[in-house]
């Protein structure tokens, strides 16, 4: 029996084991939305398509299966690219499919016709542009192996009307092996013992974690290596989780907003274990002052990634979680324990703080109360800005998969679609989205897709009346010249806001109002906005200043 390539995709996705996707319909990829209509697969409608690529890529992470992001032609399709983007920055695994014009029209300016494969073409793991019904299955079989083996990432379907409505025989293709595409990679034993060997002989040894290790699946697995070496763990922001963070030996997040003893541990260390991370600028501060006494080994499944911004002397290159499984038959645990006395130290000496006021909100306070409240025991997501670096900072993450925020590319508005993918992914937890006033509004408009859906998020609102981050380095090092930050002049009244969409609108003023308020959110079985009024110019501290050492935070 000849199927169409609507219904082709379909029933790709179905063998895929796809059972939510994210989408916006039109024009171009009508005939796909026609077949789904009869489909077992759950559509999820978006109320714009940059908020489908984020809500894709939350359940993806709170879920660890490729999210699917749907949308037609031209500017639906370009909708999707800050999403796709976002992706690709922080390696996860999404496909994106996209109506396109017939492809006798191609090329020739068509109405709503847009170039995407080439578009997308740098914040793509892989794309492809479907010119024949007959090689569709294997497109769908490939680009799903592609998203999702080696480091994982975006790949782009670009589907031409004609396309969609052809007809071929359907058989699903067996696992592919595409040429010159080779995720996997056997690992020189003797490269393994030169590590462990380096793990047996460091003085001052550090574990900095990142988000290859949740993509890989490895928390156990470094956890085990940090418990028997008894050696201390950073993680970066897409990194918390891996390792958790009520541990003794945990150290926090790192960098621009790290604790202090995360920052002073691996500048002062002689050896650092890298695993999934990638040494970005906001981790190292000025790269010729990072770590300046201490040897990497690096582990990560991306060559390219090896030696990139450092110098690395054990690299190894593979799957996280195969290459500490190696490592670990090989490890030699290090003697002196006189560093995990400093470190503990430093730990004691440089806690977390915030300067209370009376009658005052402090958002710091608010990430406490939600941590308390959860204790972990749900998924947390957030926007980007200051509400961002809080909530890294306040909310200890203790499981993979529960800690989801947008890094590399940093996107306002991320928040709210991703928490609504990973209630999608996971209607058994609890999804709290902290937000700011600002990022919230980029995308505000999919509360109506969690009301729709009866997804019961629950939103934060740090509530500055600011752009808070920009105005943060305005006052910093601008002078306070708070050039085009203050928001408090047409910002709506998220109470009403939340109330128009048929969500729950709730507001705190005062630091006693706080736990009532996320109490009845938590309680209520529908989505939930909280309106909390917080202290308008607090900073996020520590802070490591752009062009400087780790070592030389303001604040905290």
């Amino acid at each position: 029996m000849k199927l169409t390539g609507a219904e082709i995709i379909i029933k790709a996705f179905e063998h895929e084991g796809v059972d939510i996707v994210f989408g916006y319909p039109g024009g171009q990829i009508l005939p796909f939305y026609d077949k789904l209509f009869d489909s077992s697969i759950r559509h999820i409608l978006v109320r714009h398509e940059q908020g489908a690529a984020h809500a894709a890529e939350g359940y993806a992470r709170a879920t660890g299966k490729p999210g699917v992001c749907i949308a037609t032609s031209g500017p639906g399709a370009t909708n999707l690219v800050t999403g796709i983007a976002n992706a690709y920055m922080d390696s996860i695994p999404i496909i994106a499919l996209t109506g396109q014009v017939p492809t006798t029209k191609i090329g020739s300016d068509a109405f709503q016709e847009a170039d995407i494969t080439g578009i997308t073409l740098p914040i793509v793991k892989h794309s492809y542009l479907v010119r024949d019904v007959n090689t569709l299955a294997g497109i769908v079989r490939s680009a799903f192996h592609i998203a999702t083996t080696g480091r994982p990432g975006p790949v782009l379907i670009d589907l031409p009307n004609d396309v969609s409505t052809a007809t071929a025989e359907f058989e699903y293709p067996p696992p592919v092996a595409l040429r010159g595409y080779q995720a996997r990679r056997e690992i020189d034993p003797n490269l393994i013992y030169q590590a462990a060997k380096a793990i047996g002989e460091a003085k001052k040894p550090v574990i900095y974690s990142g988000g290859g290790v949740i993509s890989s699946g490895a928390s156990e697995e470094l956890r085990e290596l940090a418990e028997r070496a008894q050696i201390p763990v950073t993680t970066t922001l897409l990194g918390k989780g891996a390792f958790p963070e009520t541990h003794p030996l945990s150290l926090g997040m790192l960098g621009m907003h790290g604790t202090k003893y995360a920052n002073y541990a691996i500048s002062y260390s002689d050896l650092i274990i890298a695993i999934g991370a990638r040494f970005d600028d906001r981790i190292t501060g000025r790269l010729d002052t990072f770590a300046p006494h201490a040897k990497v080994i690096h582990i990560d499944v991306d060559p390219a990634e090896i030696g990139k911004n450092v110098r690395v002397h054990h690299p190894l290159n593979g799957d996280v979680r195969a290459v500490l499984k190696e490592l670990l038959l090989r490890l030699e645990a290090p003697e002196d324990q006189e560093w995990l006395k400093q470190v503990m130290a430093w730990k004691a000496e440089n806690p977390l703080t915030y300067a209370w006021v009376d009658g005052v909100i402090k958002p710091q306070y608010v990430i406490e109360q939600i941590w308390d409240l959860t204790r972990g025991n749900g998924i947390v997501t957030t926007e980007v800005g200051q509400n961002q670096m809080w909530a890294a900072q306040y909310y200890k993450t203790l499981a993979p998969r529960t800690f989801i925020s947008s890094g590399g590319l940093g996107t306002m508005g991320f928040g709210l679609p991703a928490a609504i993918g990973a209630q999608a992914g996971c209607p058994d937890k609890l999804v709290f989205d902290i937000a700011g006033d600002g990022s919230i509004q980029m995308n505000s408009q999919e509360l109506a897709t969690a009301v729709a859906y009866n997804l019961p998020v629950k939103v934060a609102i740090l509530n500055n009346g600011y752009l808070g981050m920009v105005r943060q380095w305005q006052e910093l090092m601008w002078n306070r010249r708070y050039s085009q930050t203050d928001l408090n002049v047409g910002t709506p009244d998220f109470v009403k806001l939340a109330e128009a969409y048929g969500a729950l609108g709730l507001r705190a003023t005062r630091p006693e109002e706080v736990r009532p308020a996320l109490e009845q959110a938590i309680a209520t079985p529908k989505p939930v906005v909280i309106d909390f009024v917080v202290a308008r110019e607090e900073n996020v501290f520590p802070f490591v200043p752009p062009g400087q050492p780790l070592t030389k935070m303001v604040g905290g």
